[in-house]
């Protein structure tokens, strides 16, 4: 069966860096985007970045940009998005999700997320 899994959140002060990870099993990694989708508390989804099936196109939202950078490993089916920069604003929950099809498209499987928590 399809899964993703996360890991590497935990408590950070602002400023500090997180690489947080996306394993995936059950299908066929390299024919699928992978997006991270983050949950602040009280709000609403919100989509953080895309990674094309083979790691050659890479999309950020406009608050993502230039901090957070995605990427894959093929070899190990897994999907890294490393934080820069992070400030209190970034803290949520993290997940990752597979593109249902095309990368811009809905996701039909996620993650069952990983906690981010910026404070001094």
């Amino acid at each position: 069966q399809v899964q993703l899994v996360e890991s590497g959140g935990g408590l950070v002060q602002p400023g500090g860096s997180l690489r947080l990870s996306c394993a995936a099993s059950g299908f066929t990694f390299s024919n699928f985007c992978i997006k991270w989708v983050r949950q602040a508390p009280g709000k609403g989804l919100e989509w953080v970045s895309t990674i094309s099936e083979g790691g050659g196109s890479a999309y950020y939202a406009d608050f993502a940009s230039g901090r957070f950078k995605i990427s894959r490993d093929s070899a190990k089916n897994t999907v890294y998005l490393q934080l820069n920069s992070l400030s209190p604003e970034d803290t949520a929950v993290y997940y990752c999700a597979r593109s249902a099809s095309i990368c811009q498209g809905g996701n039909d499987y996620w993650g069952q997320g990983t906690q981010v928590t910026v404070s001094s």
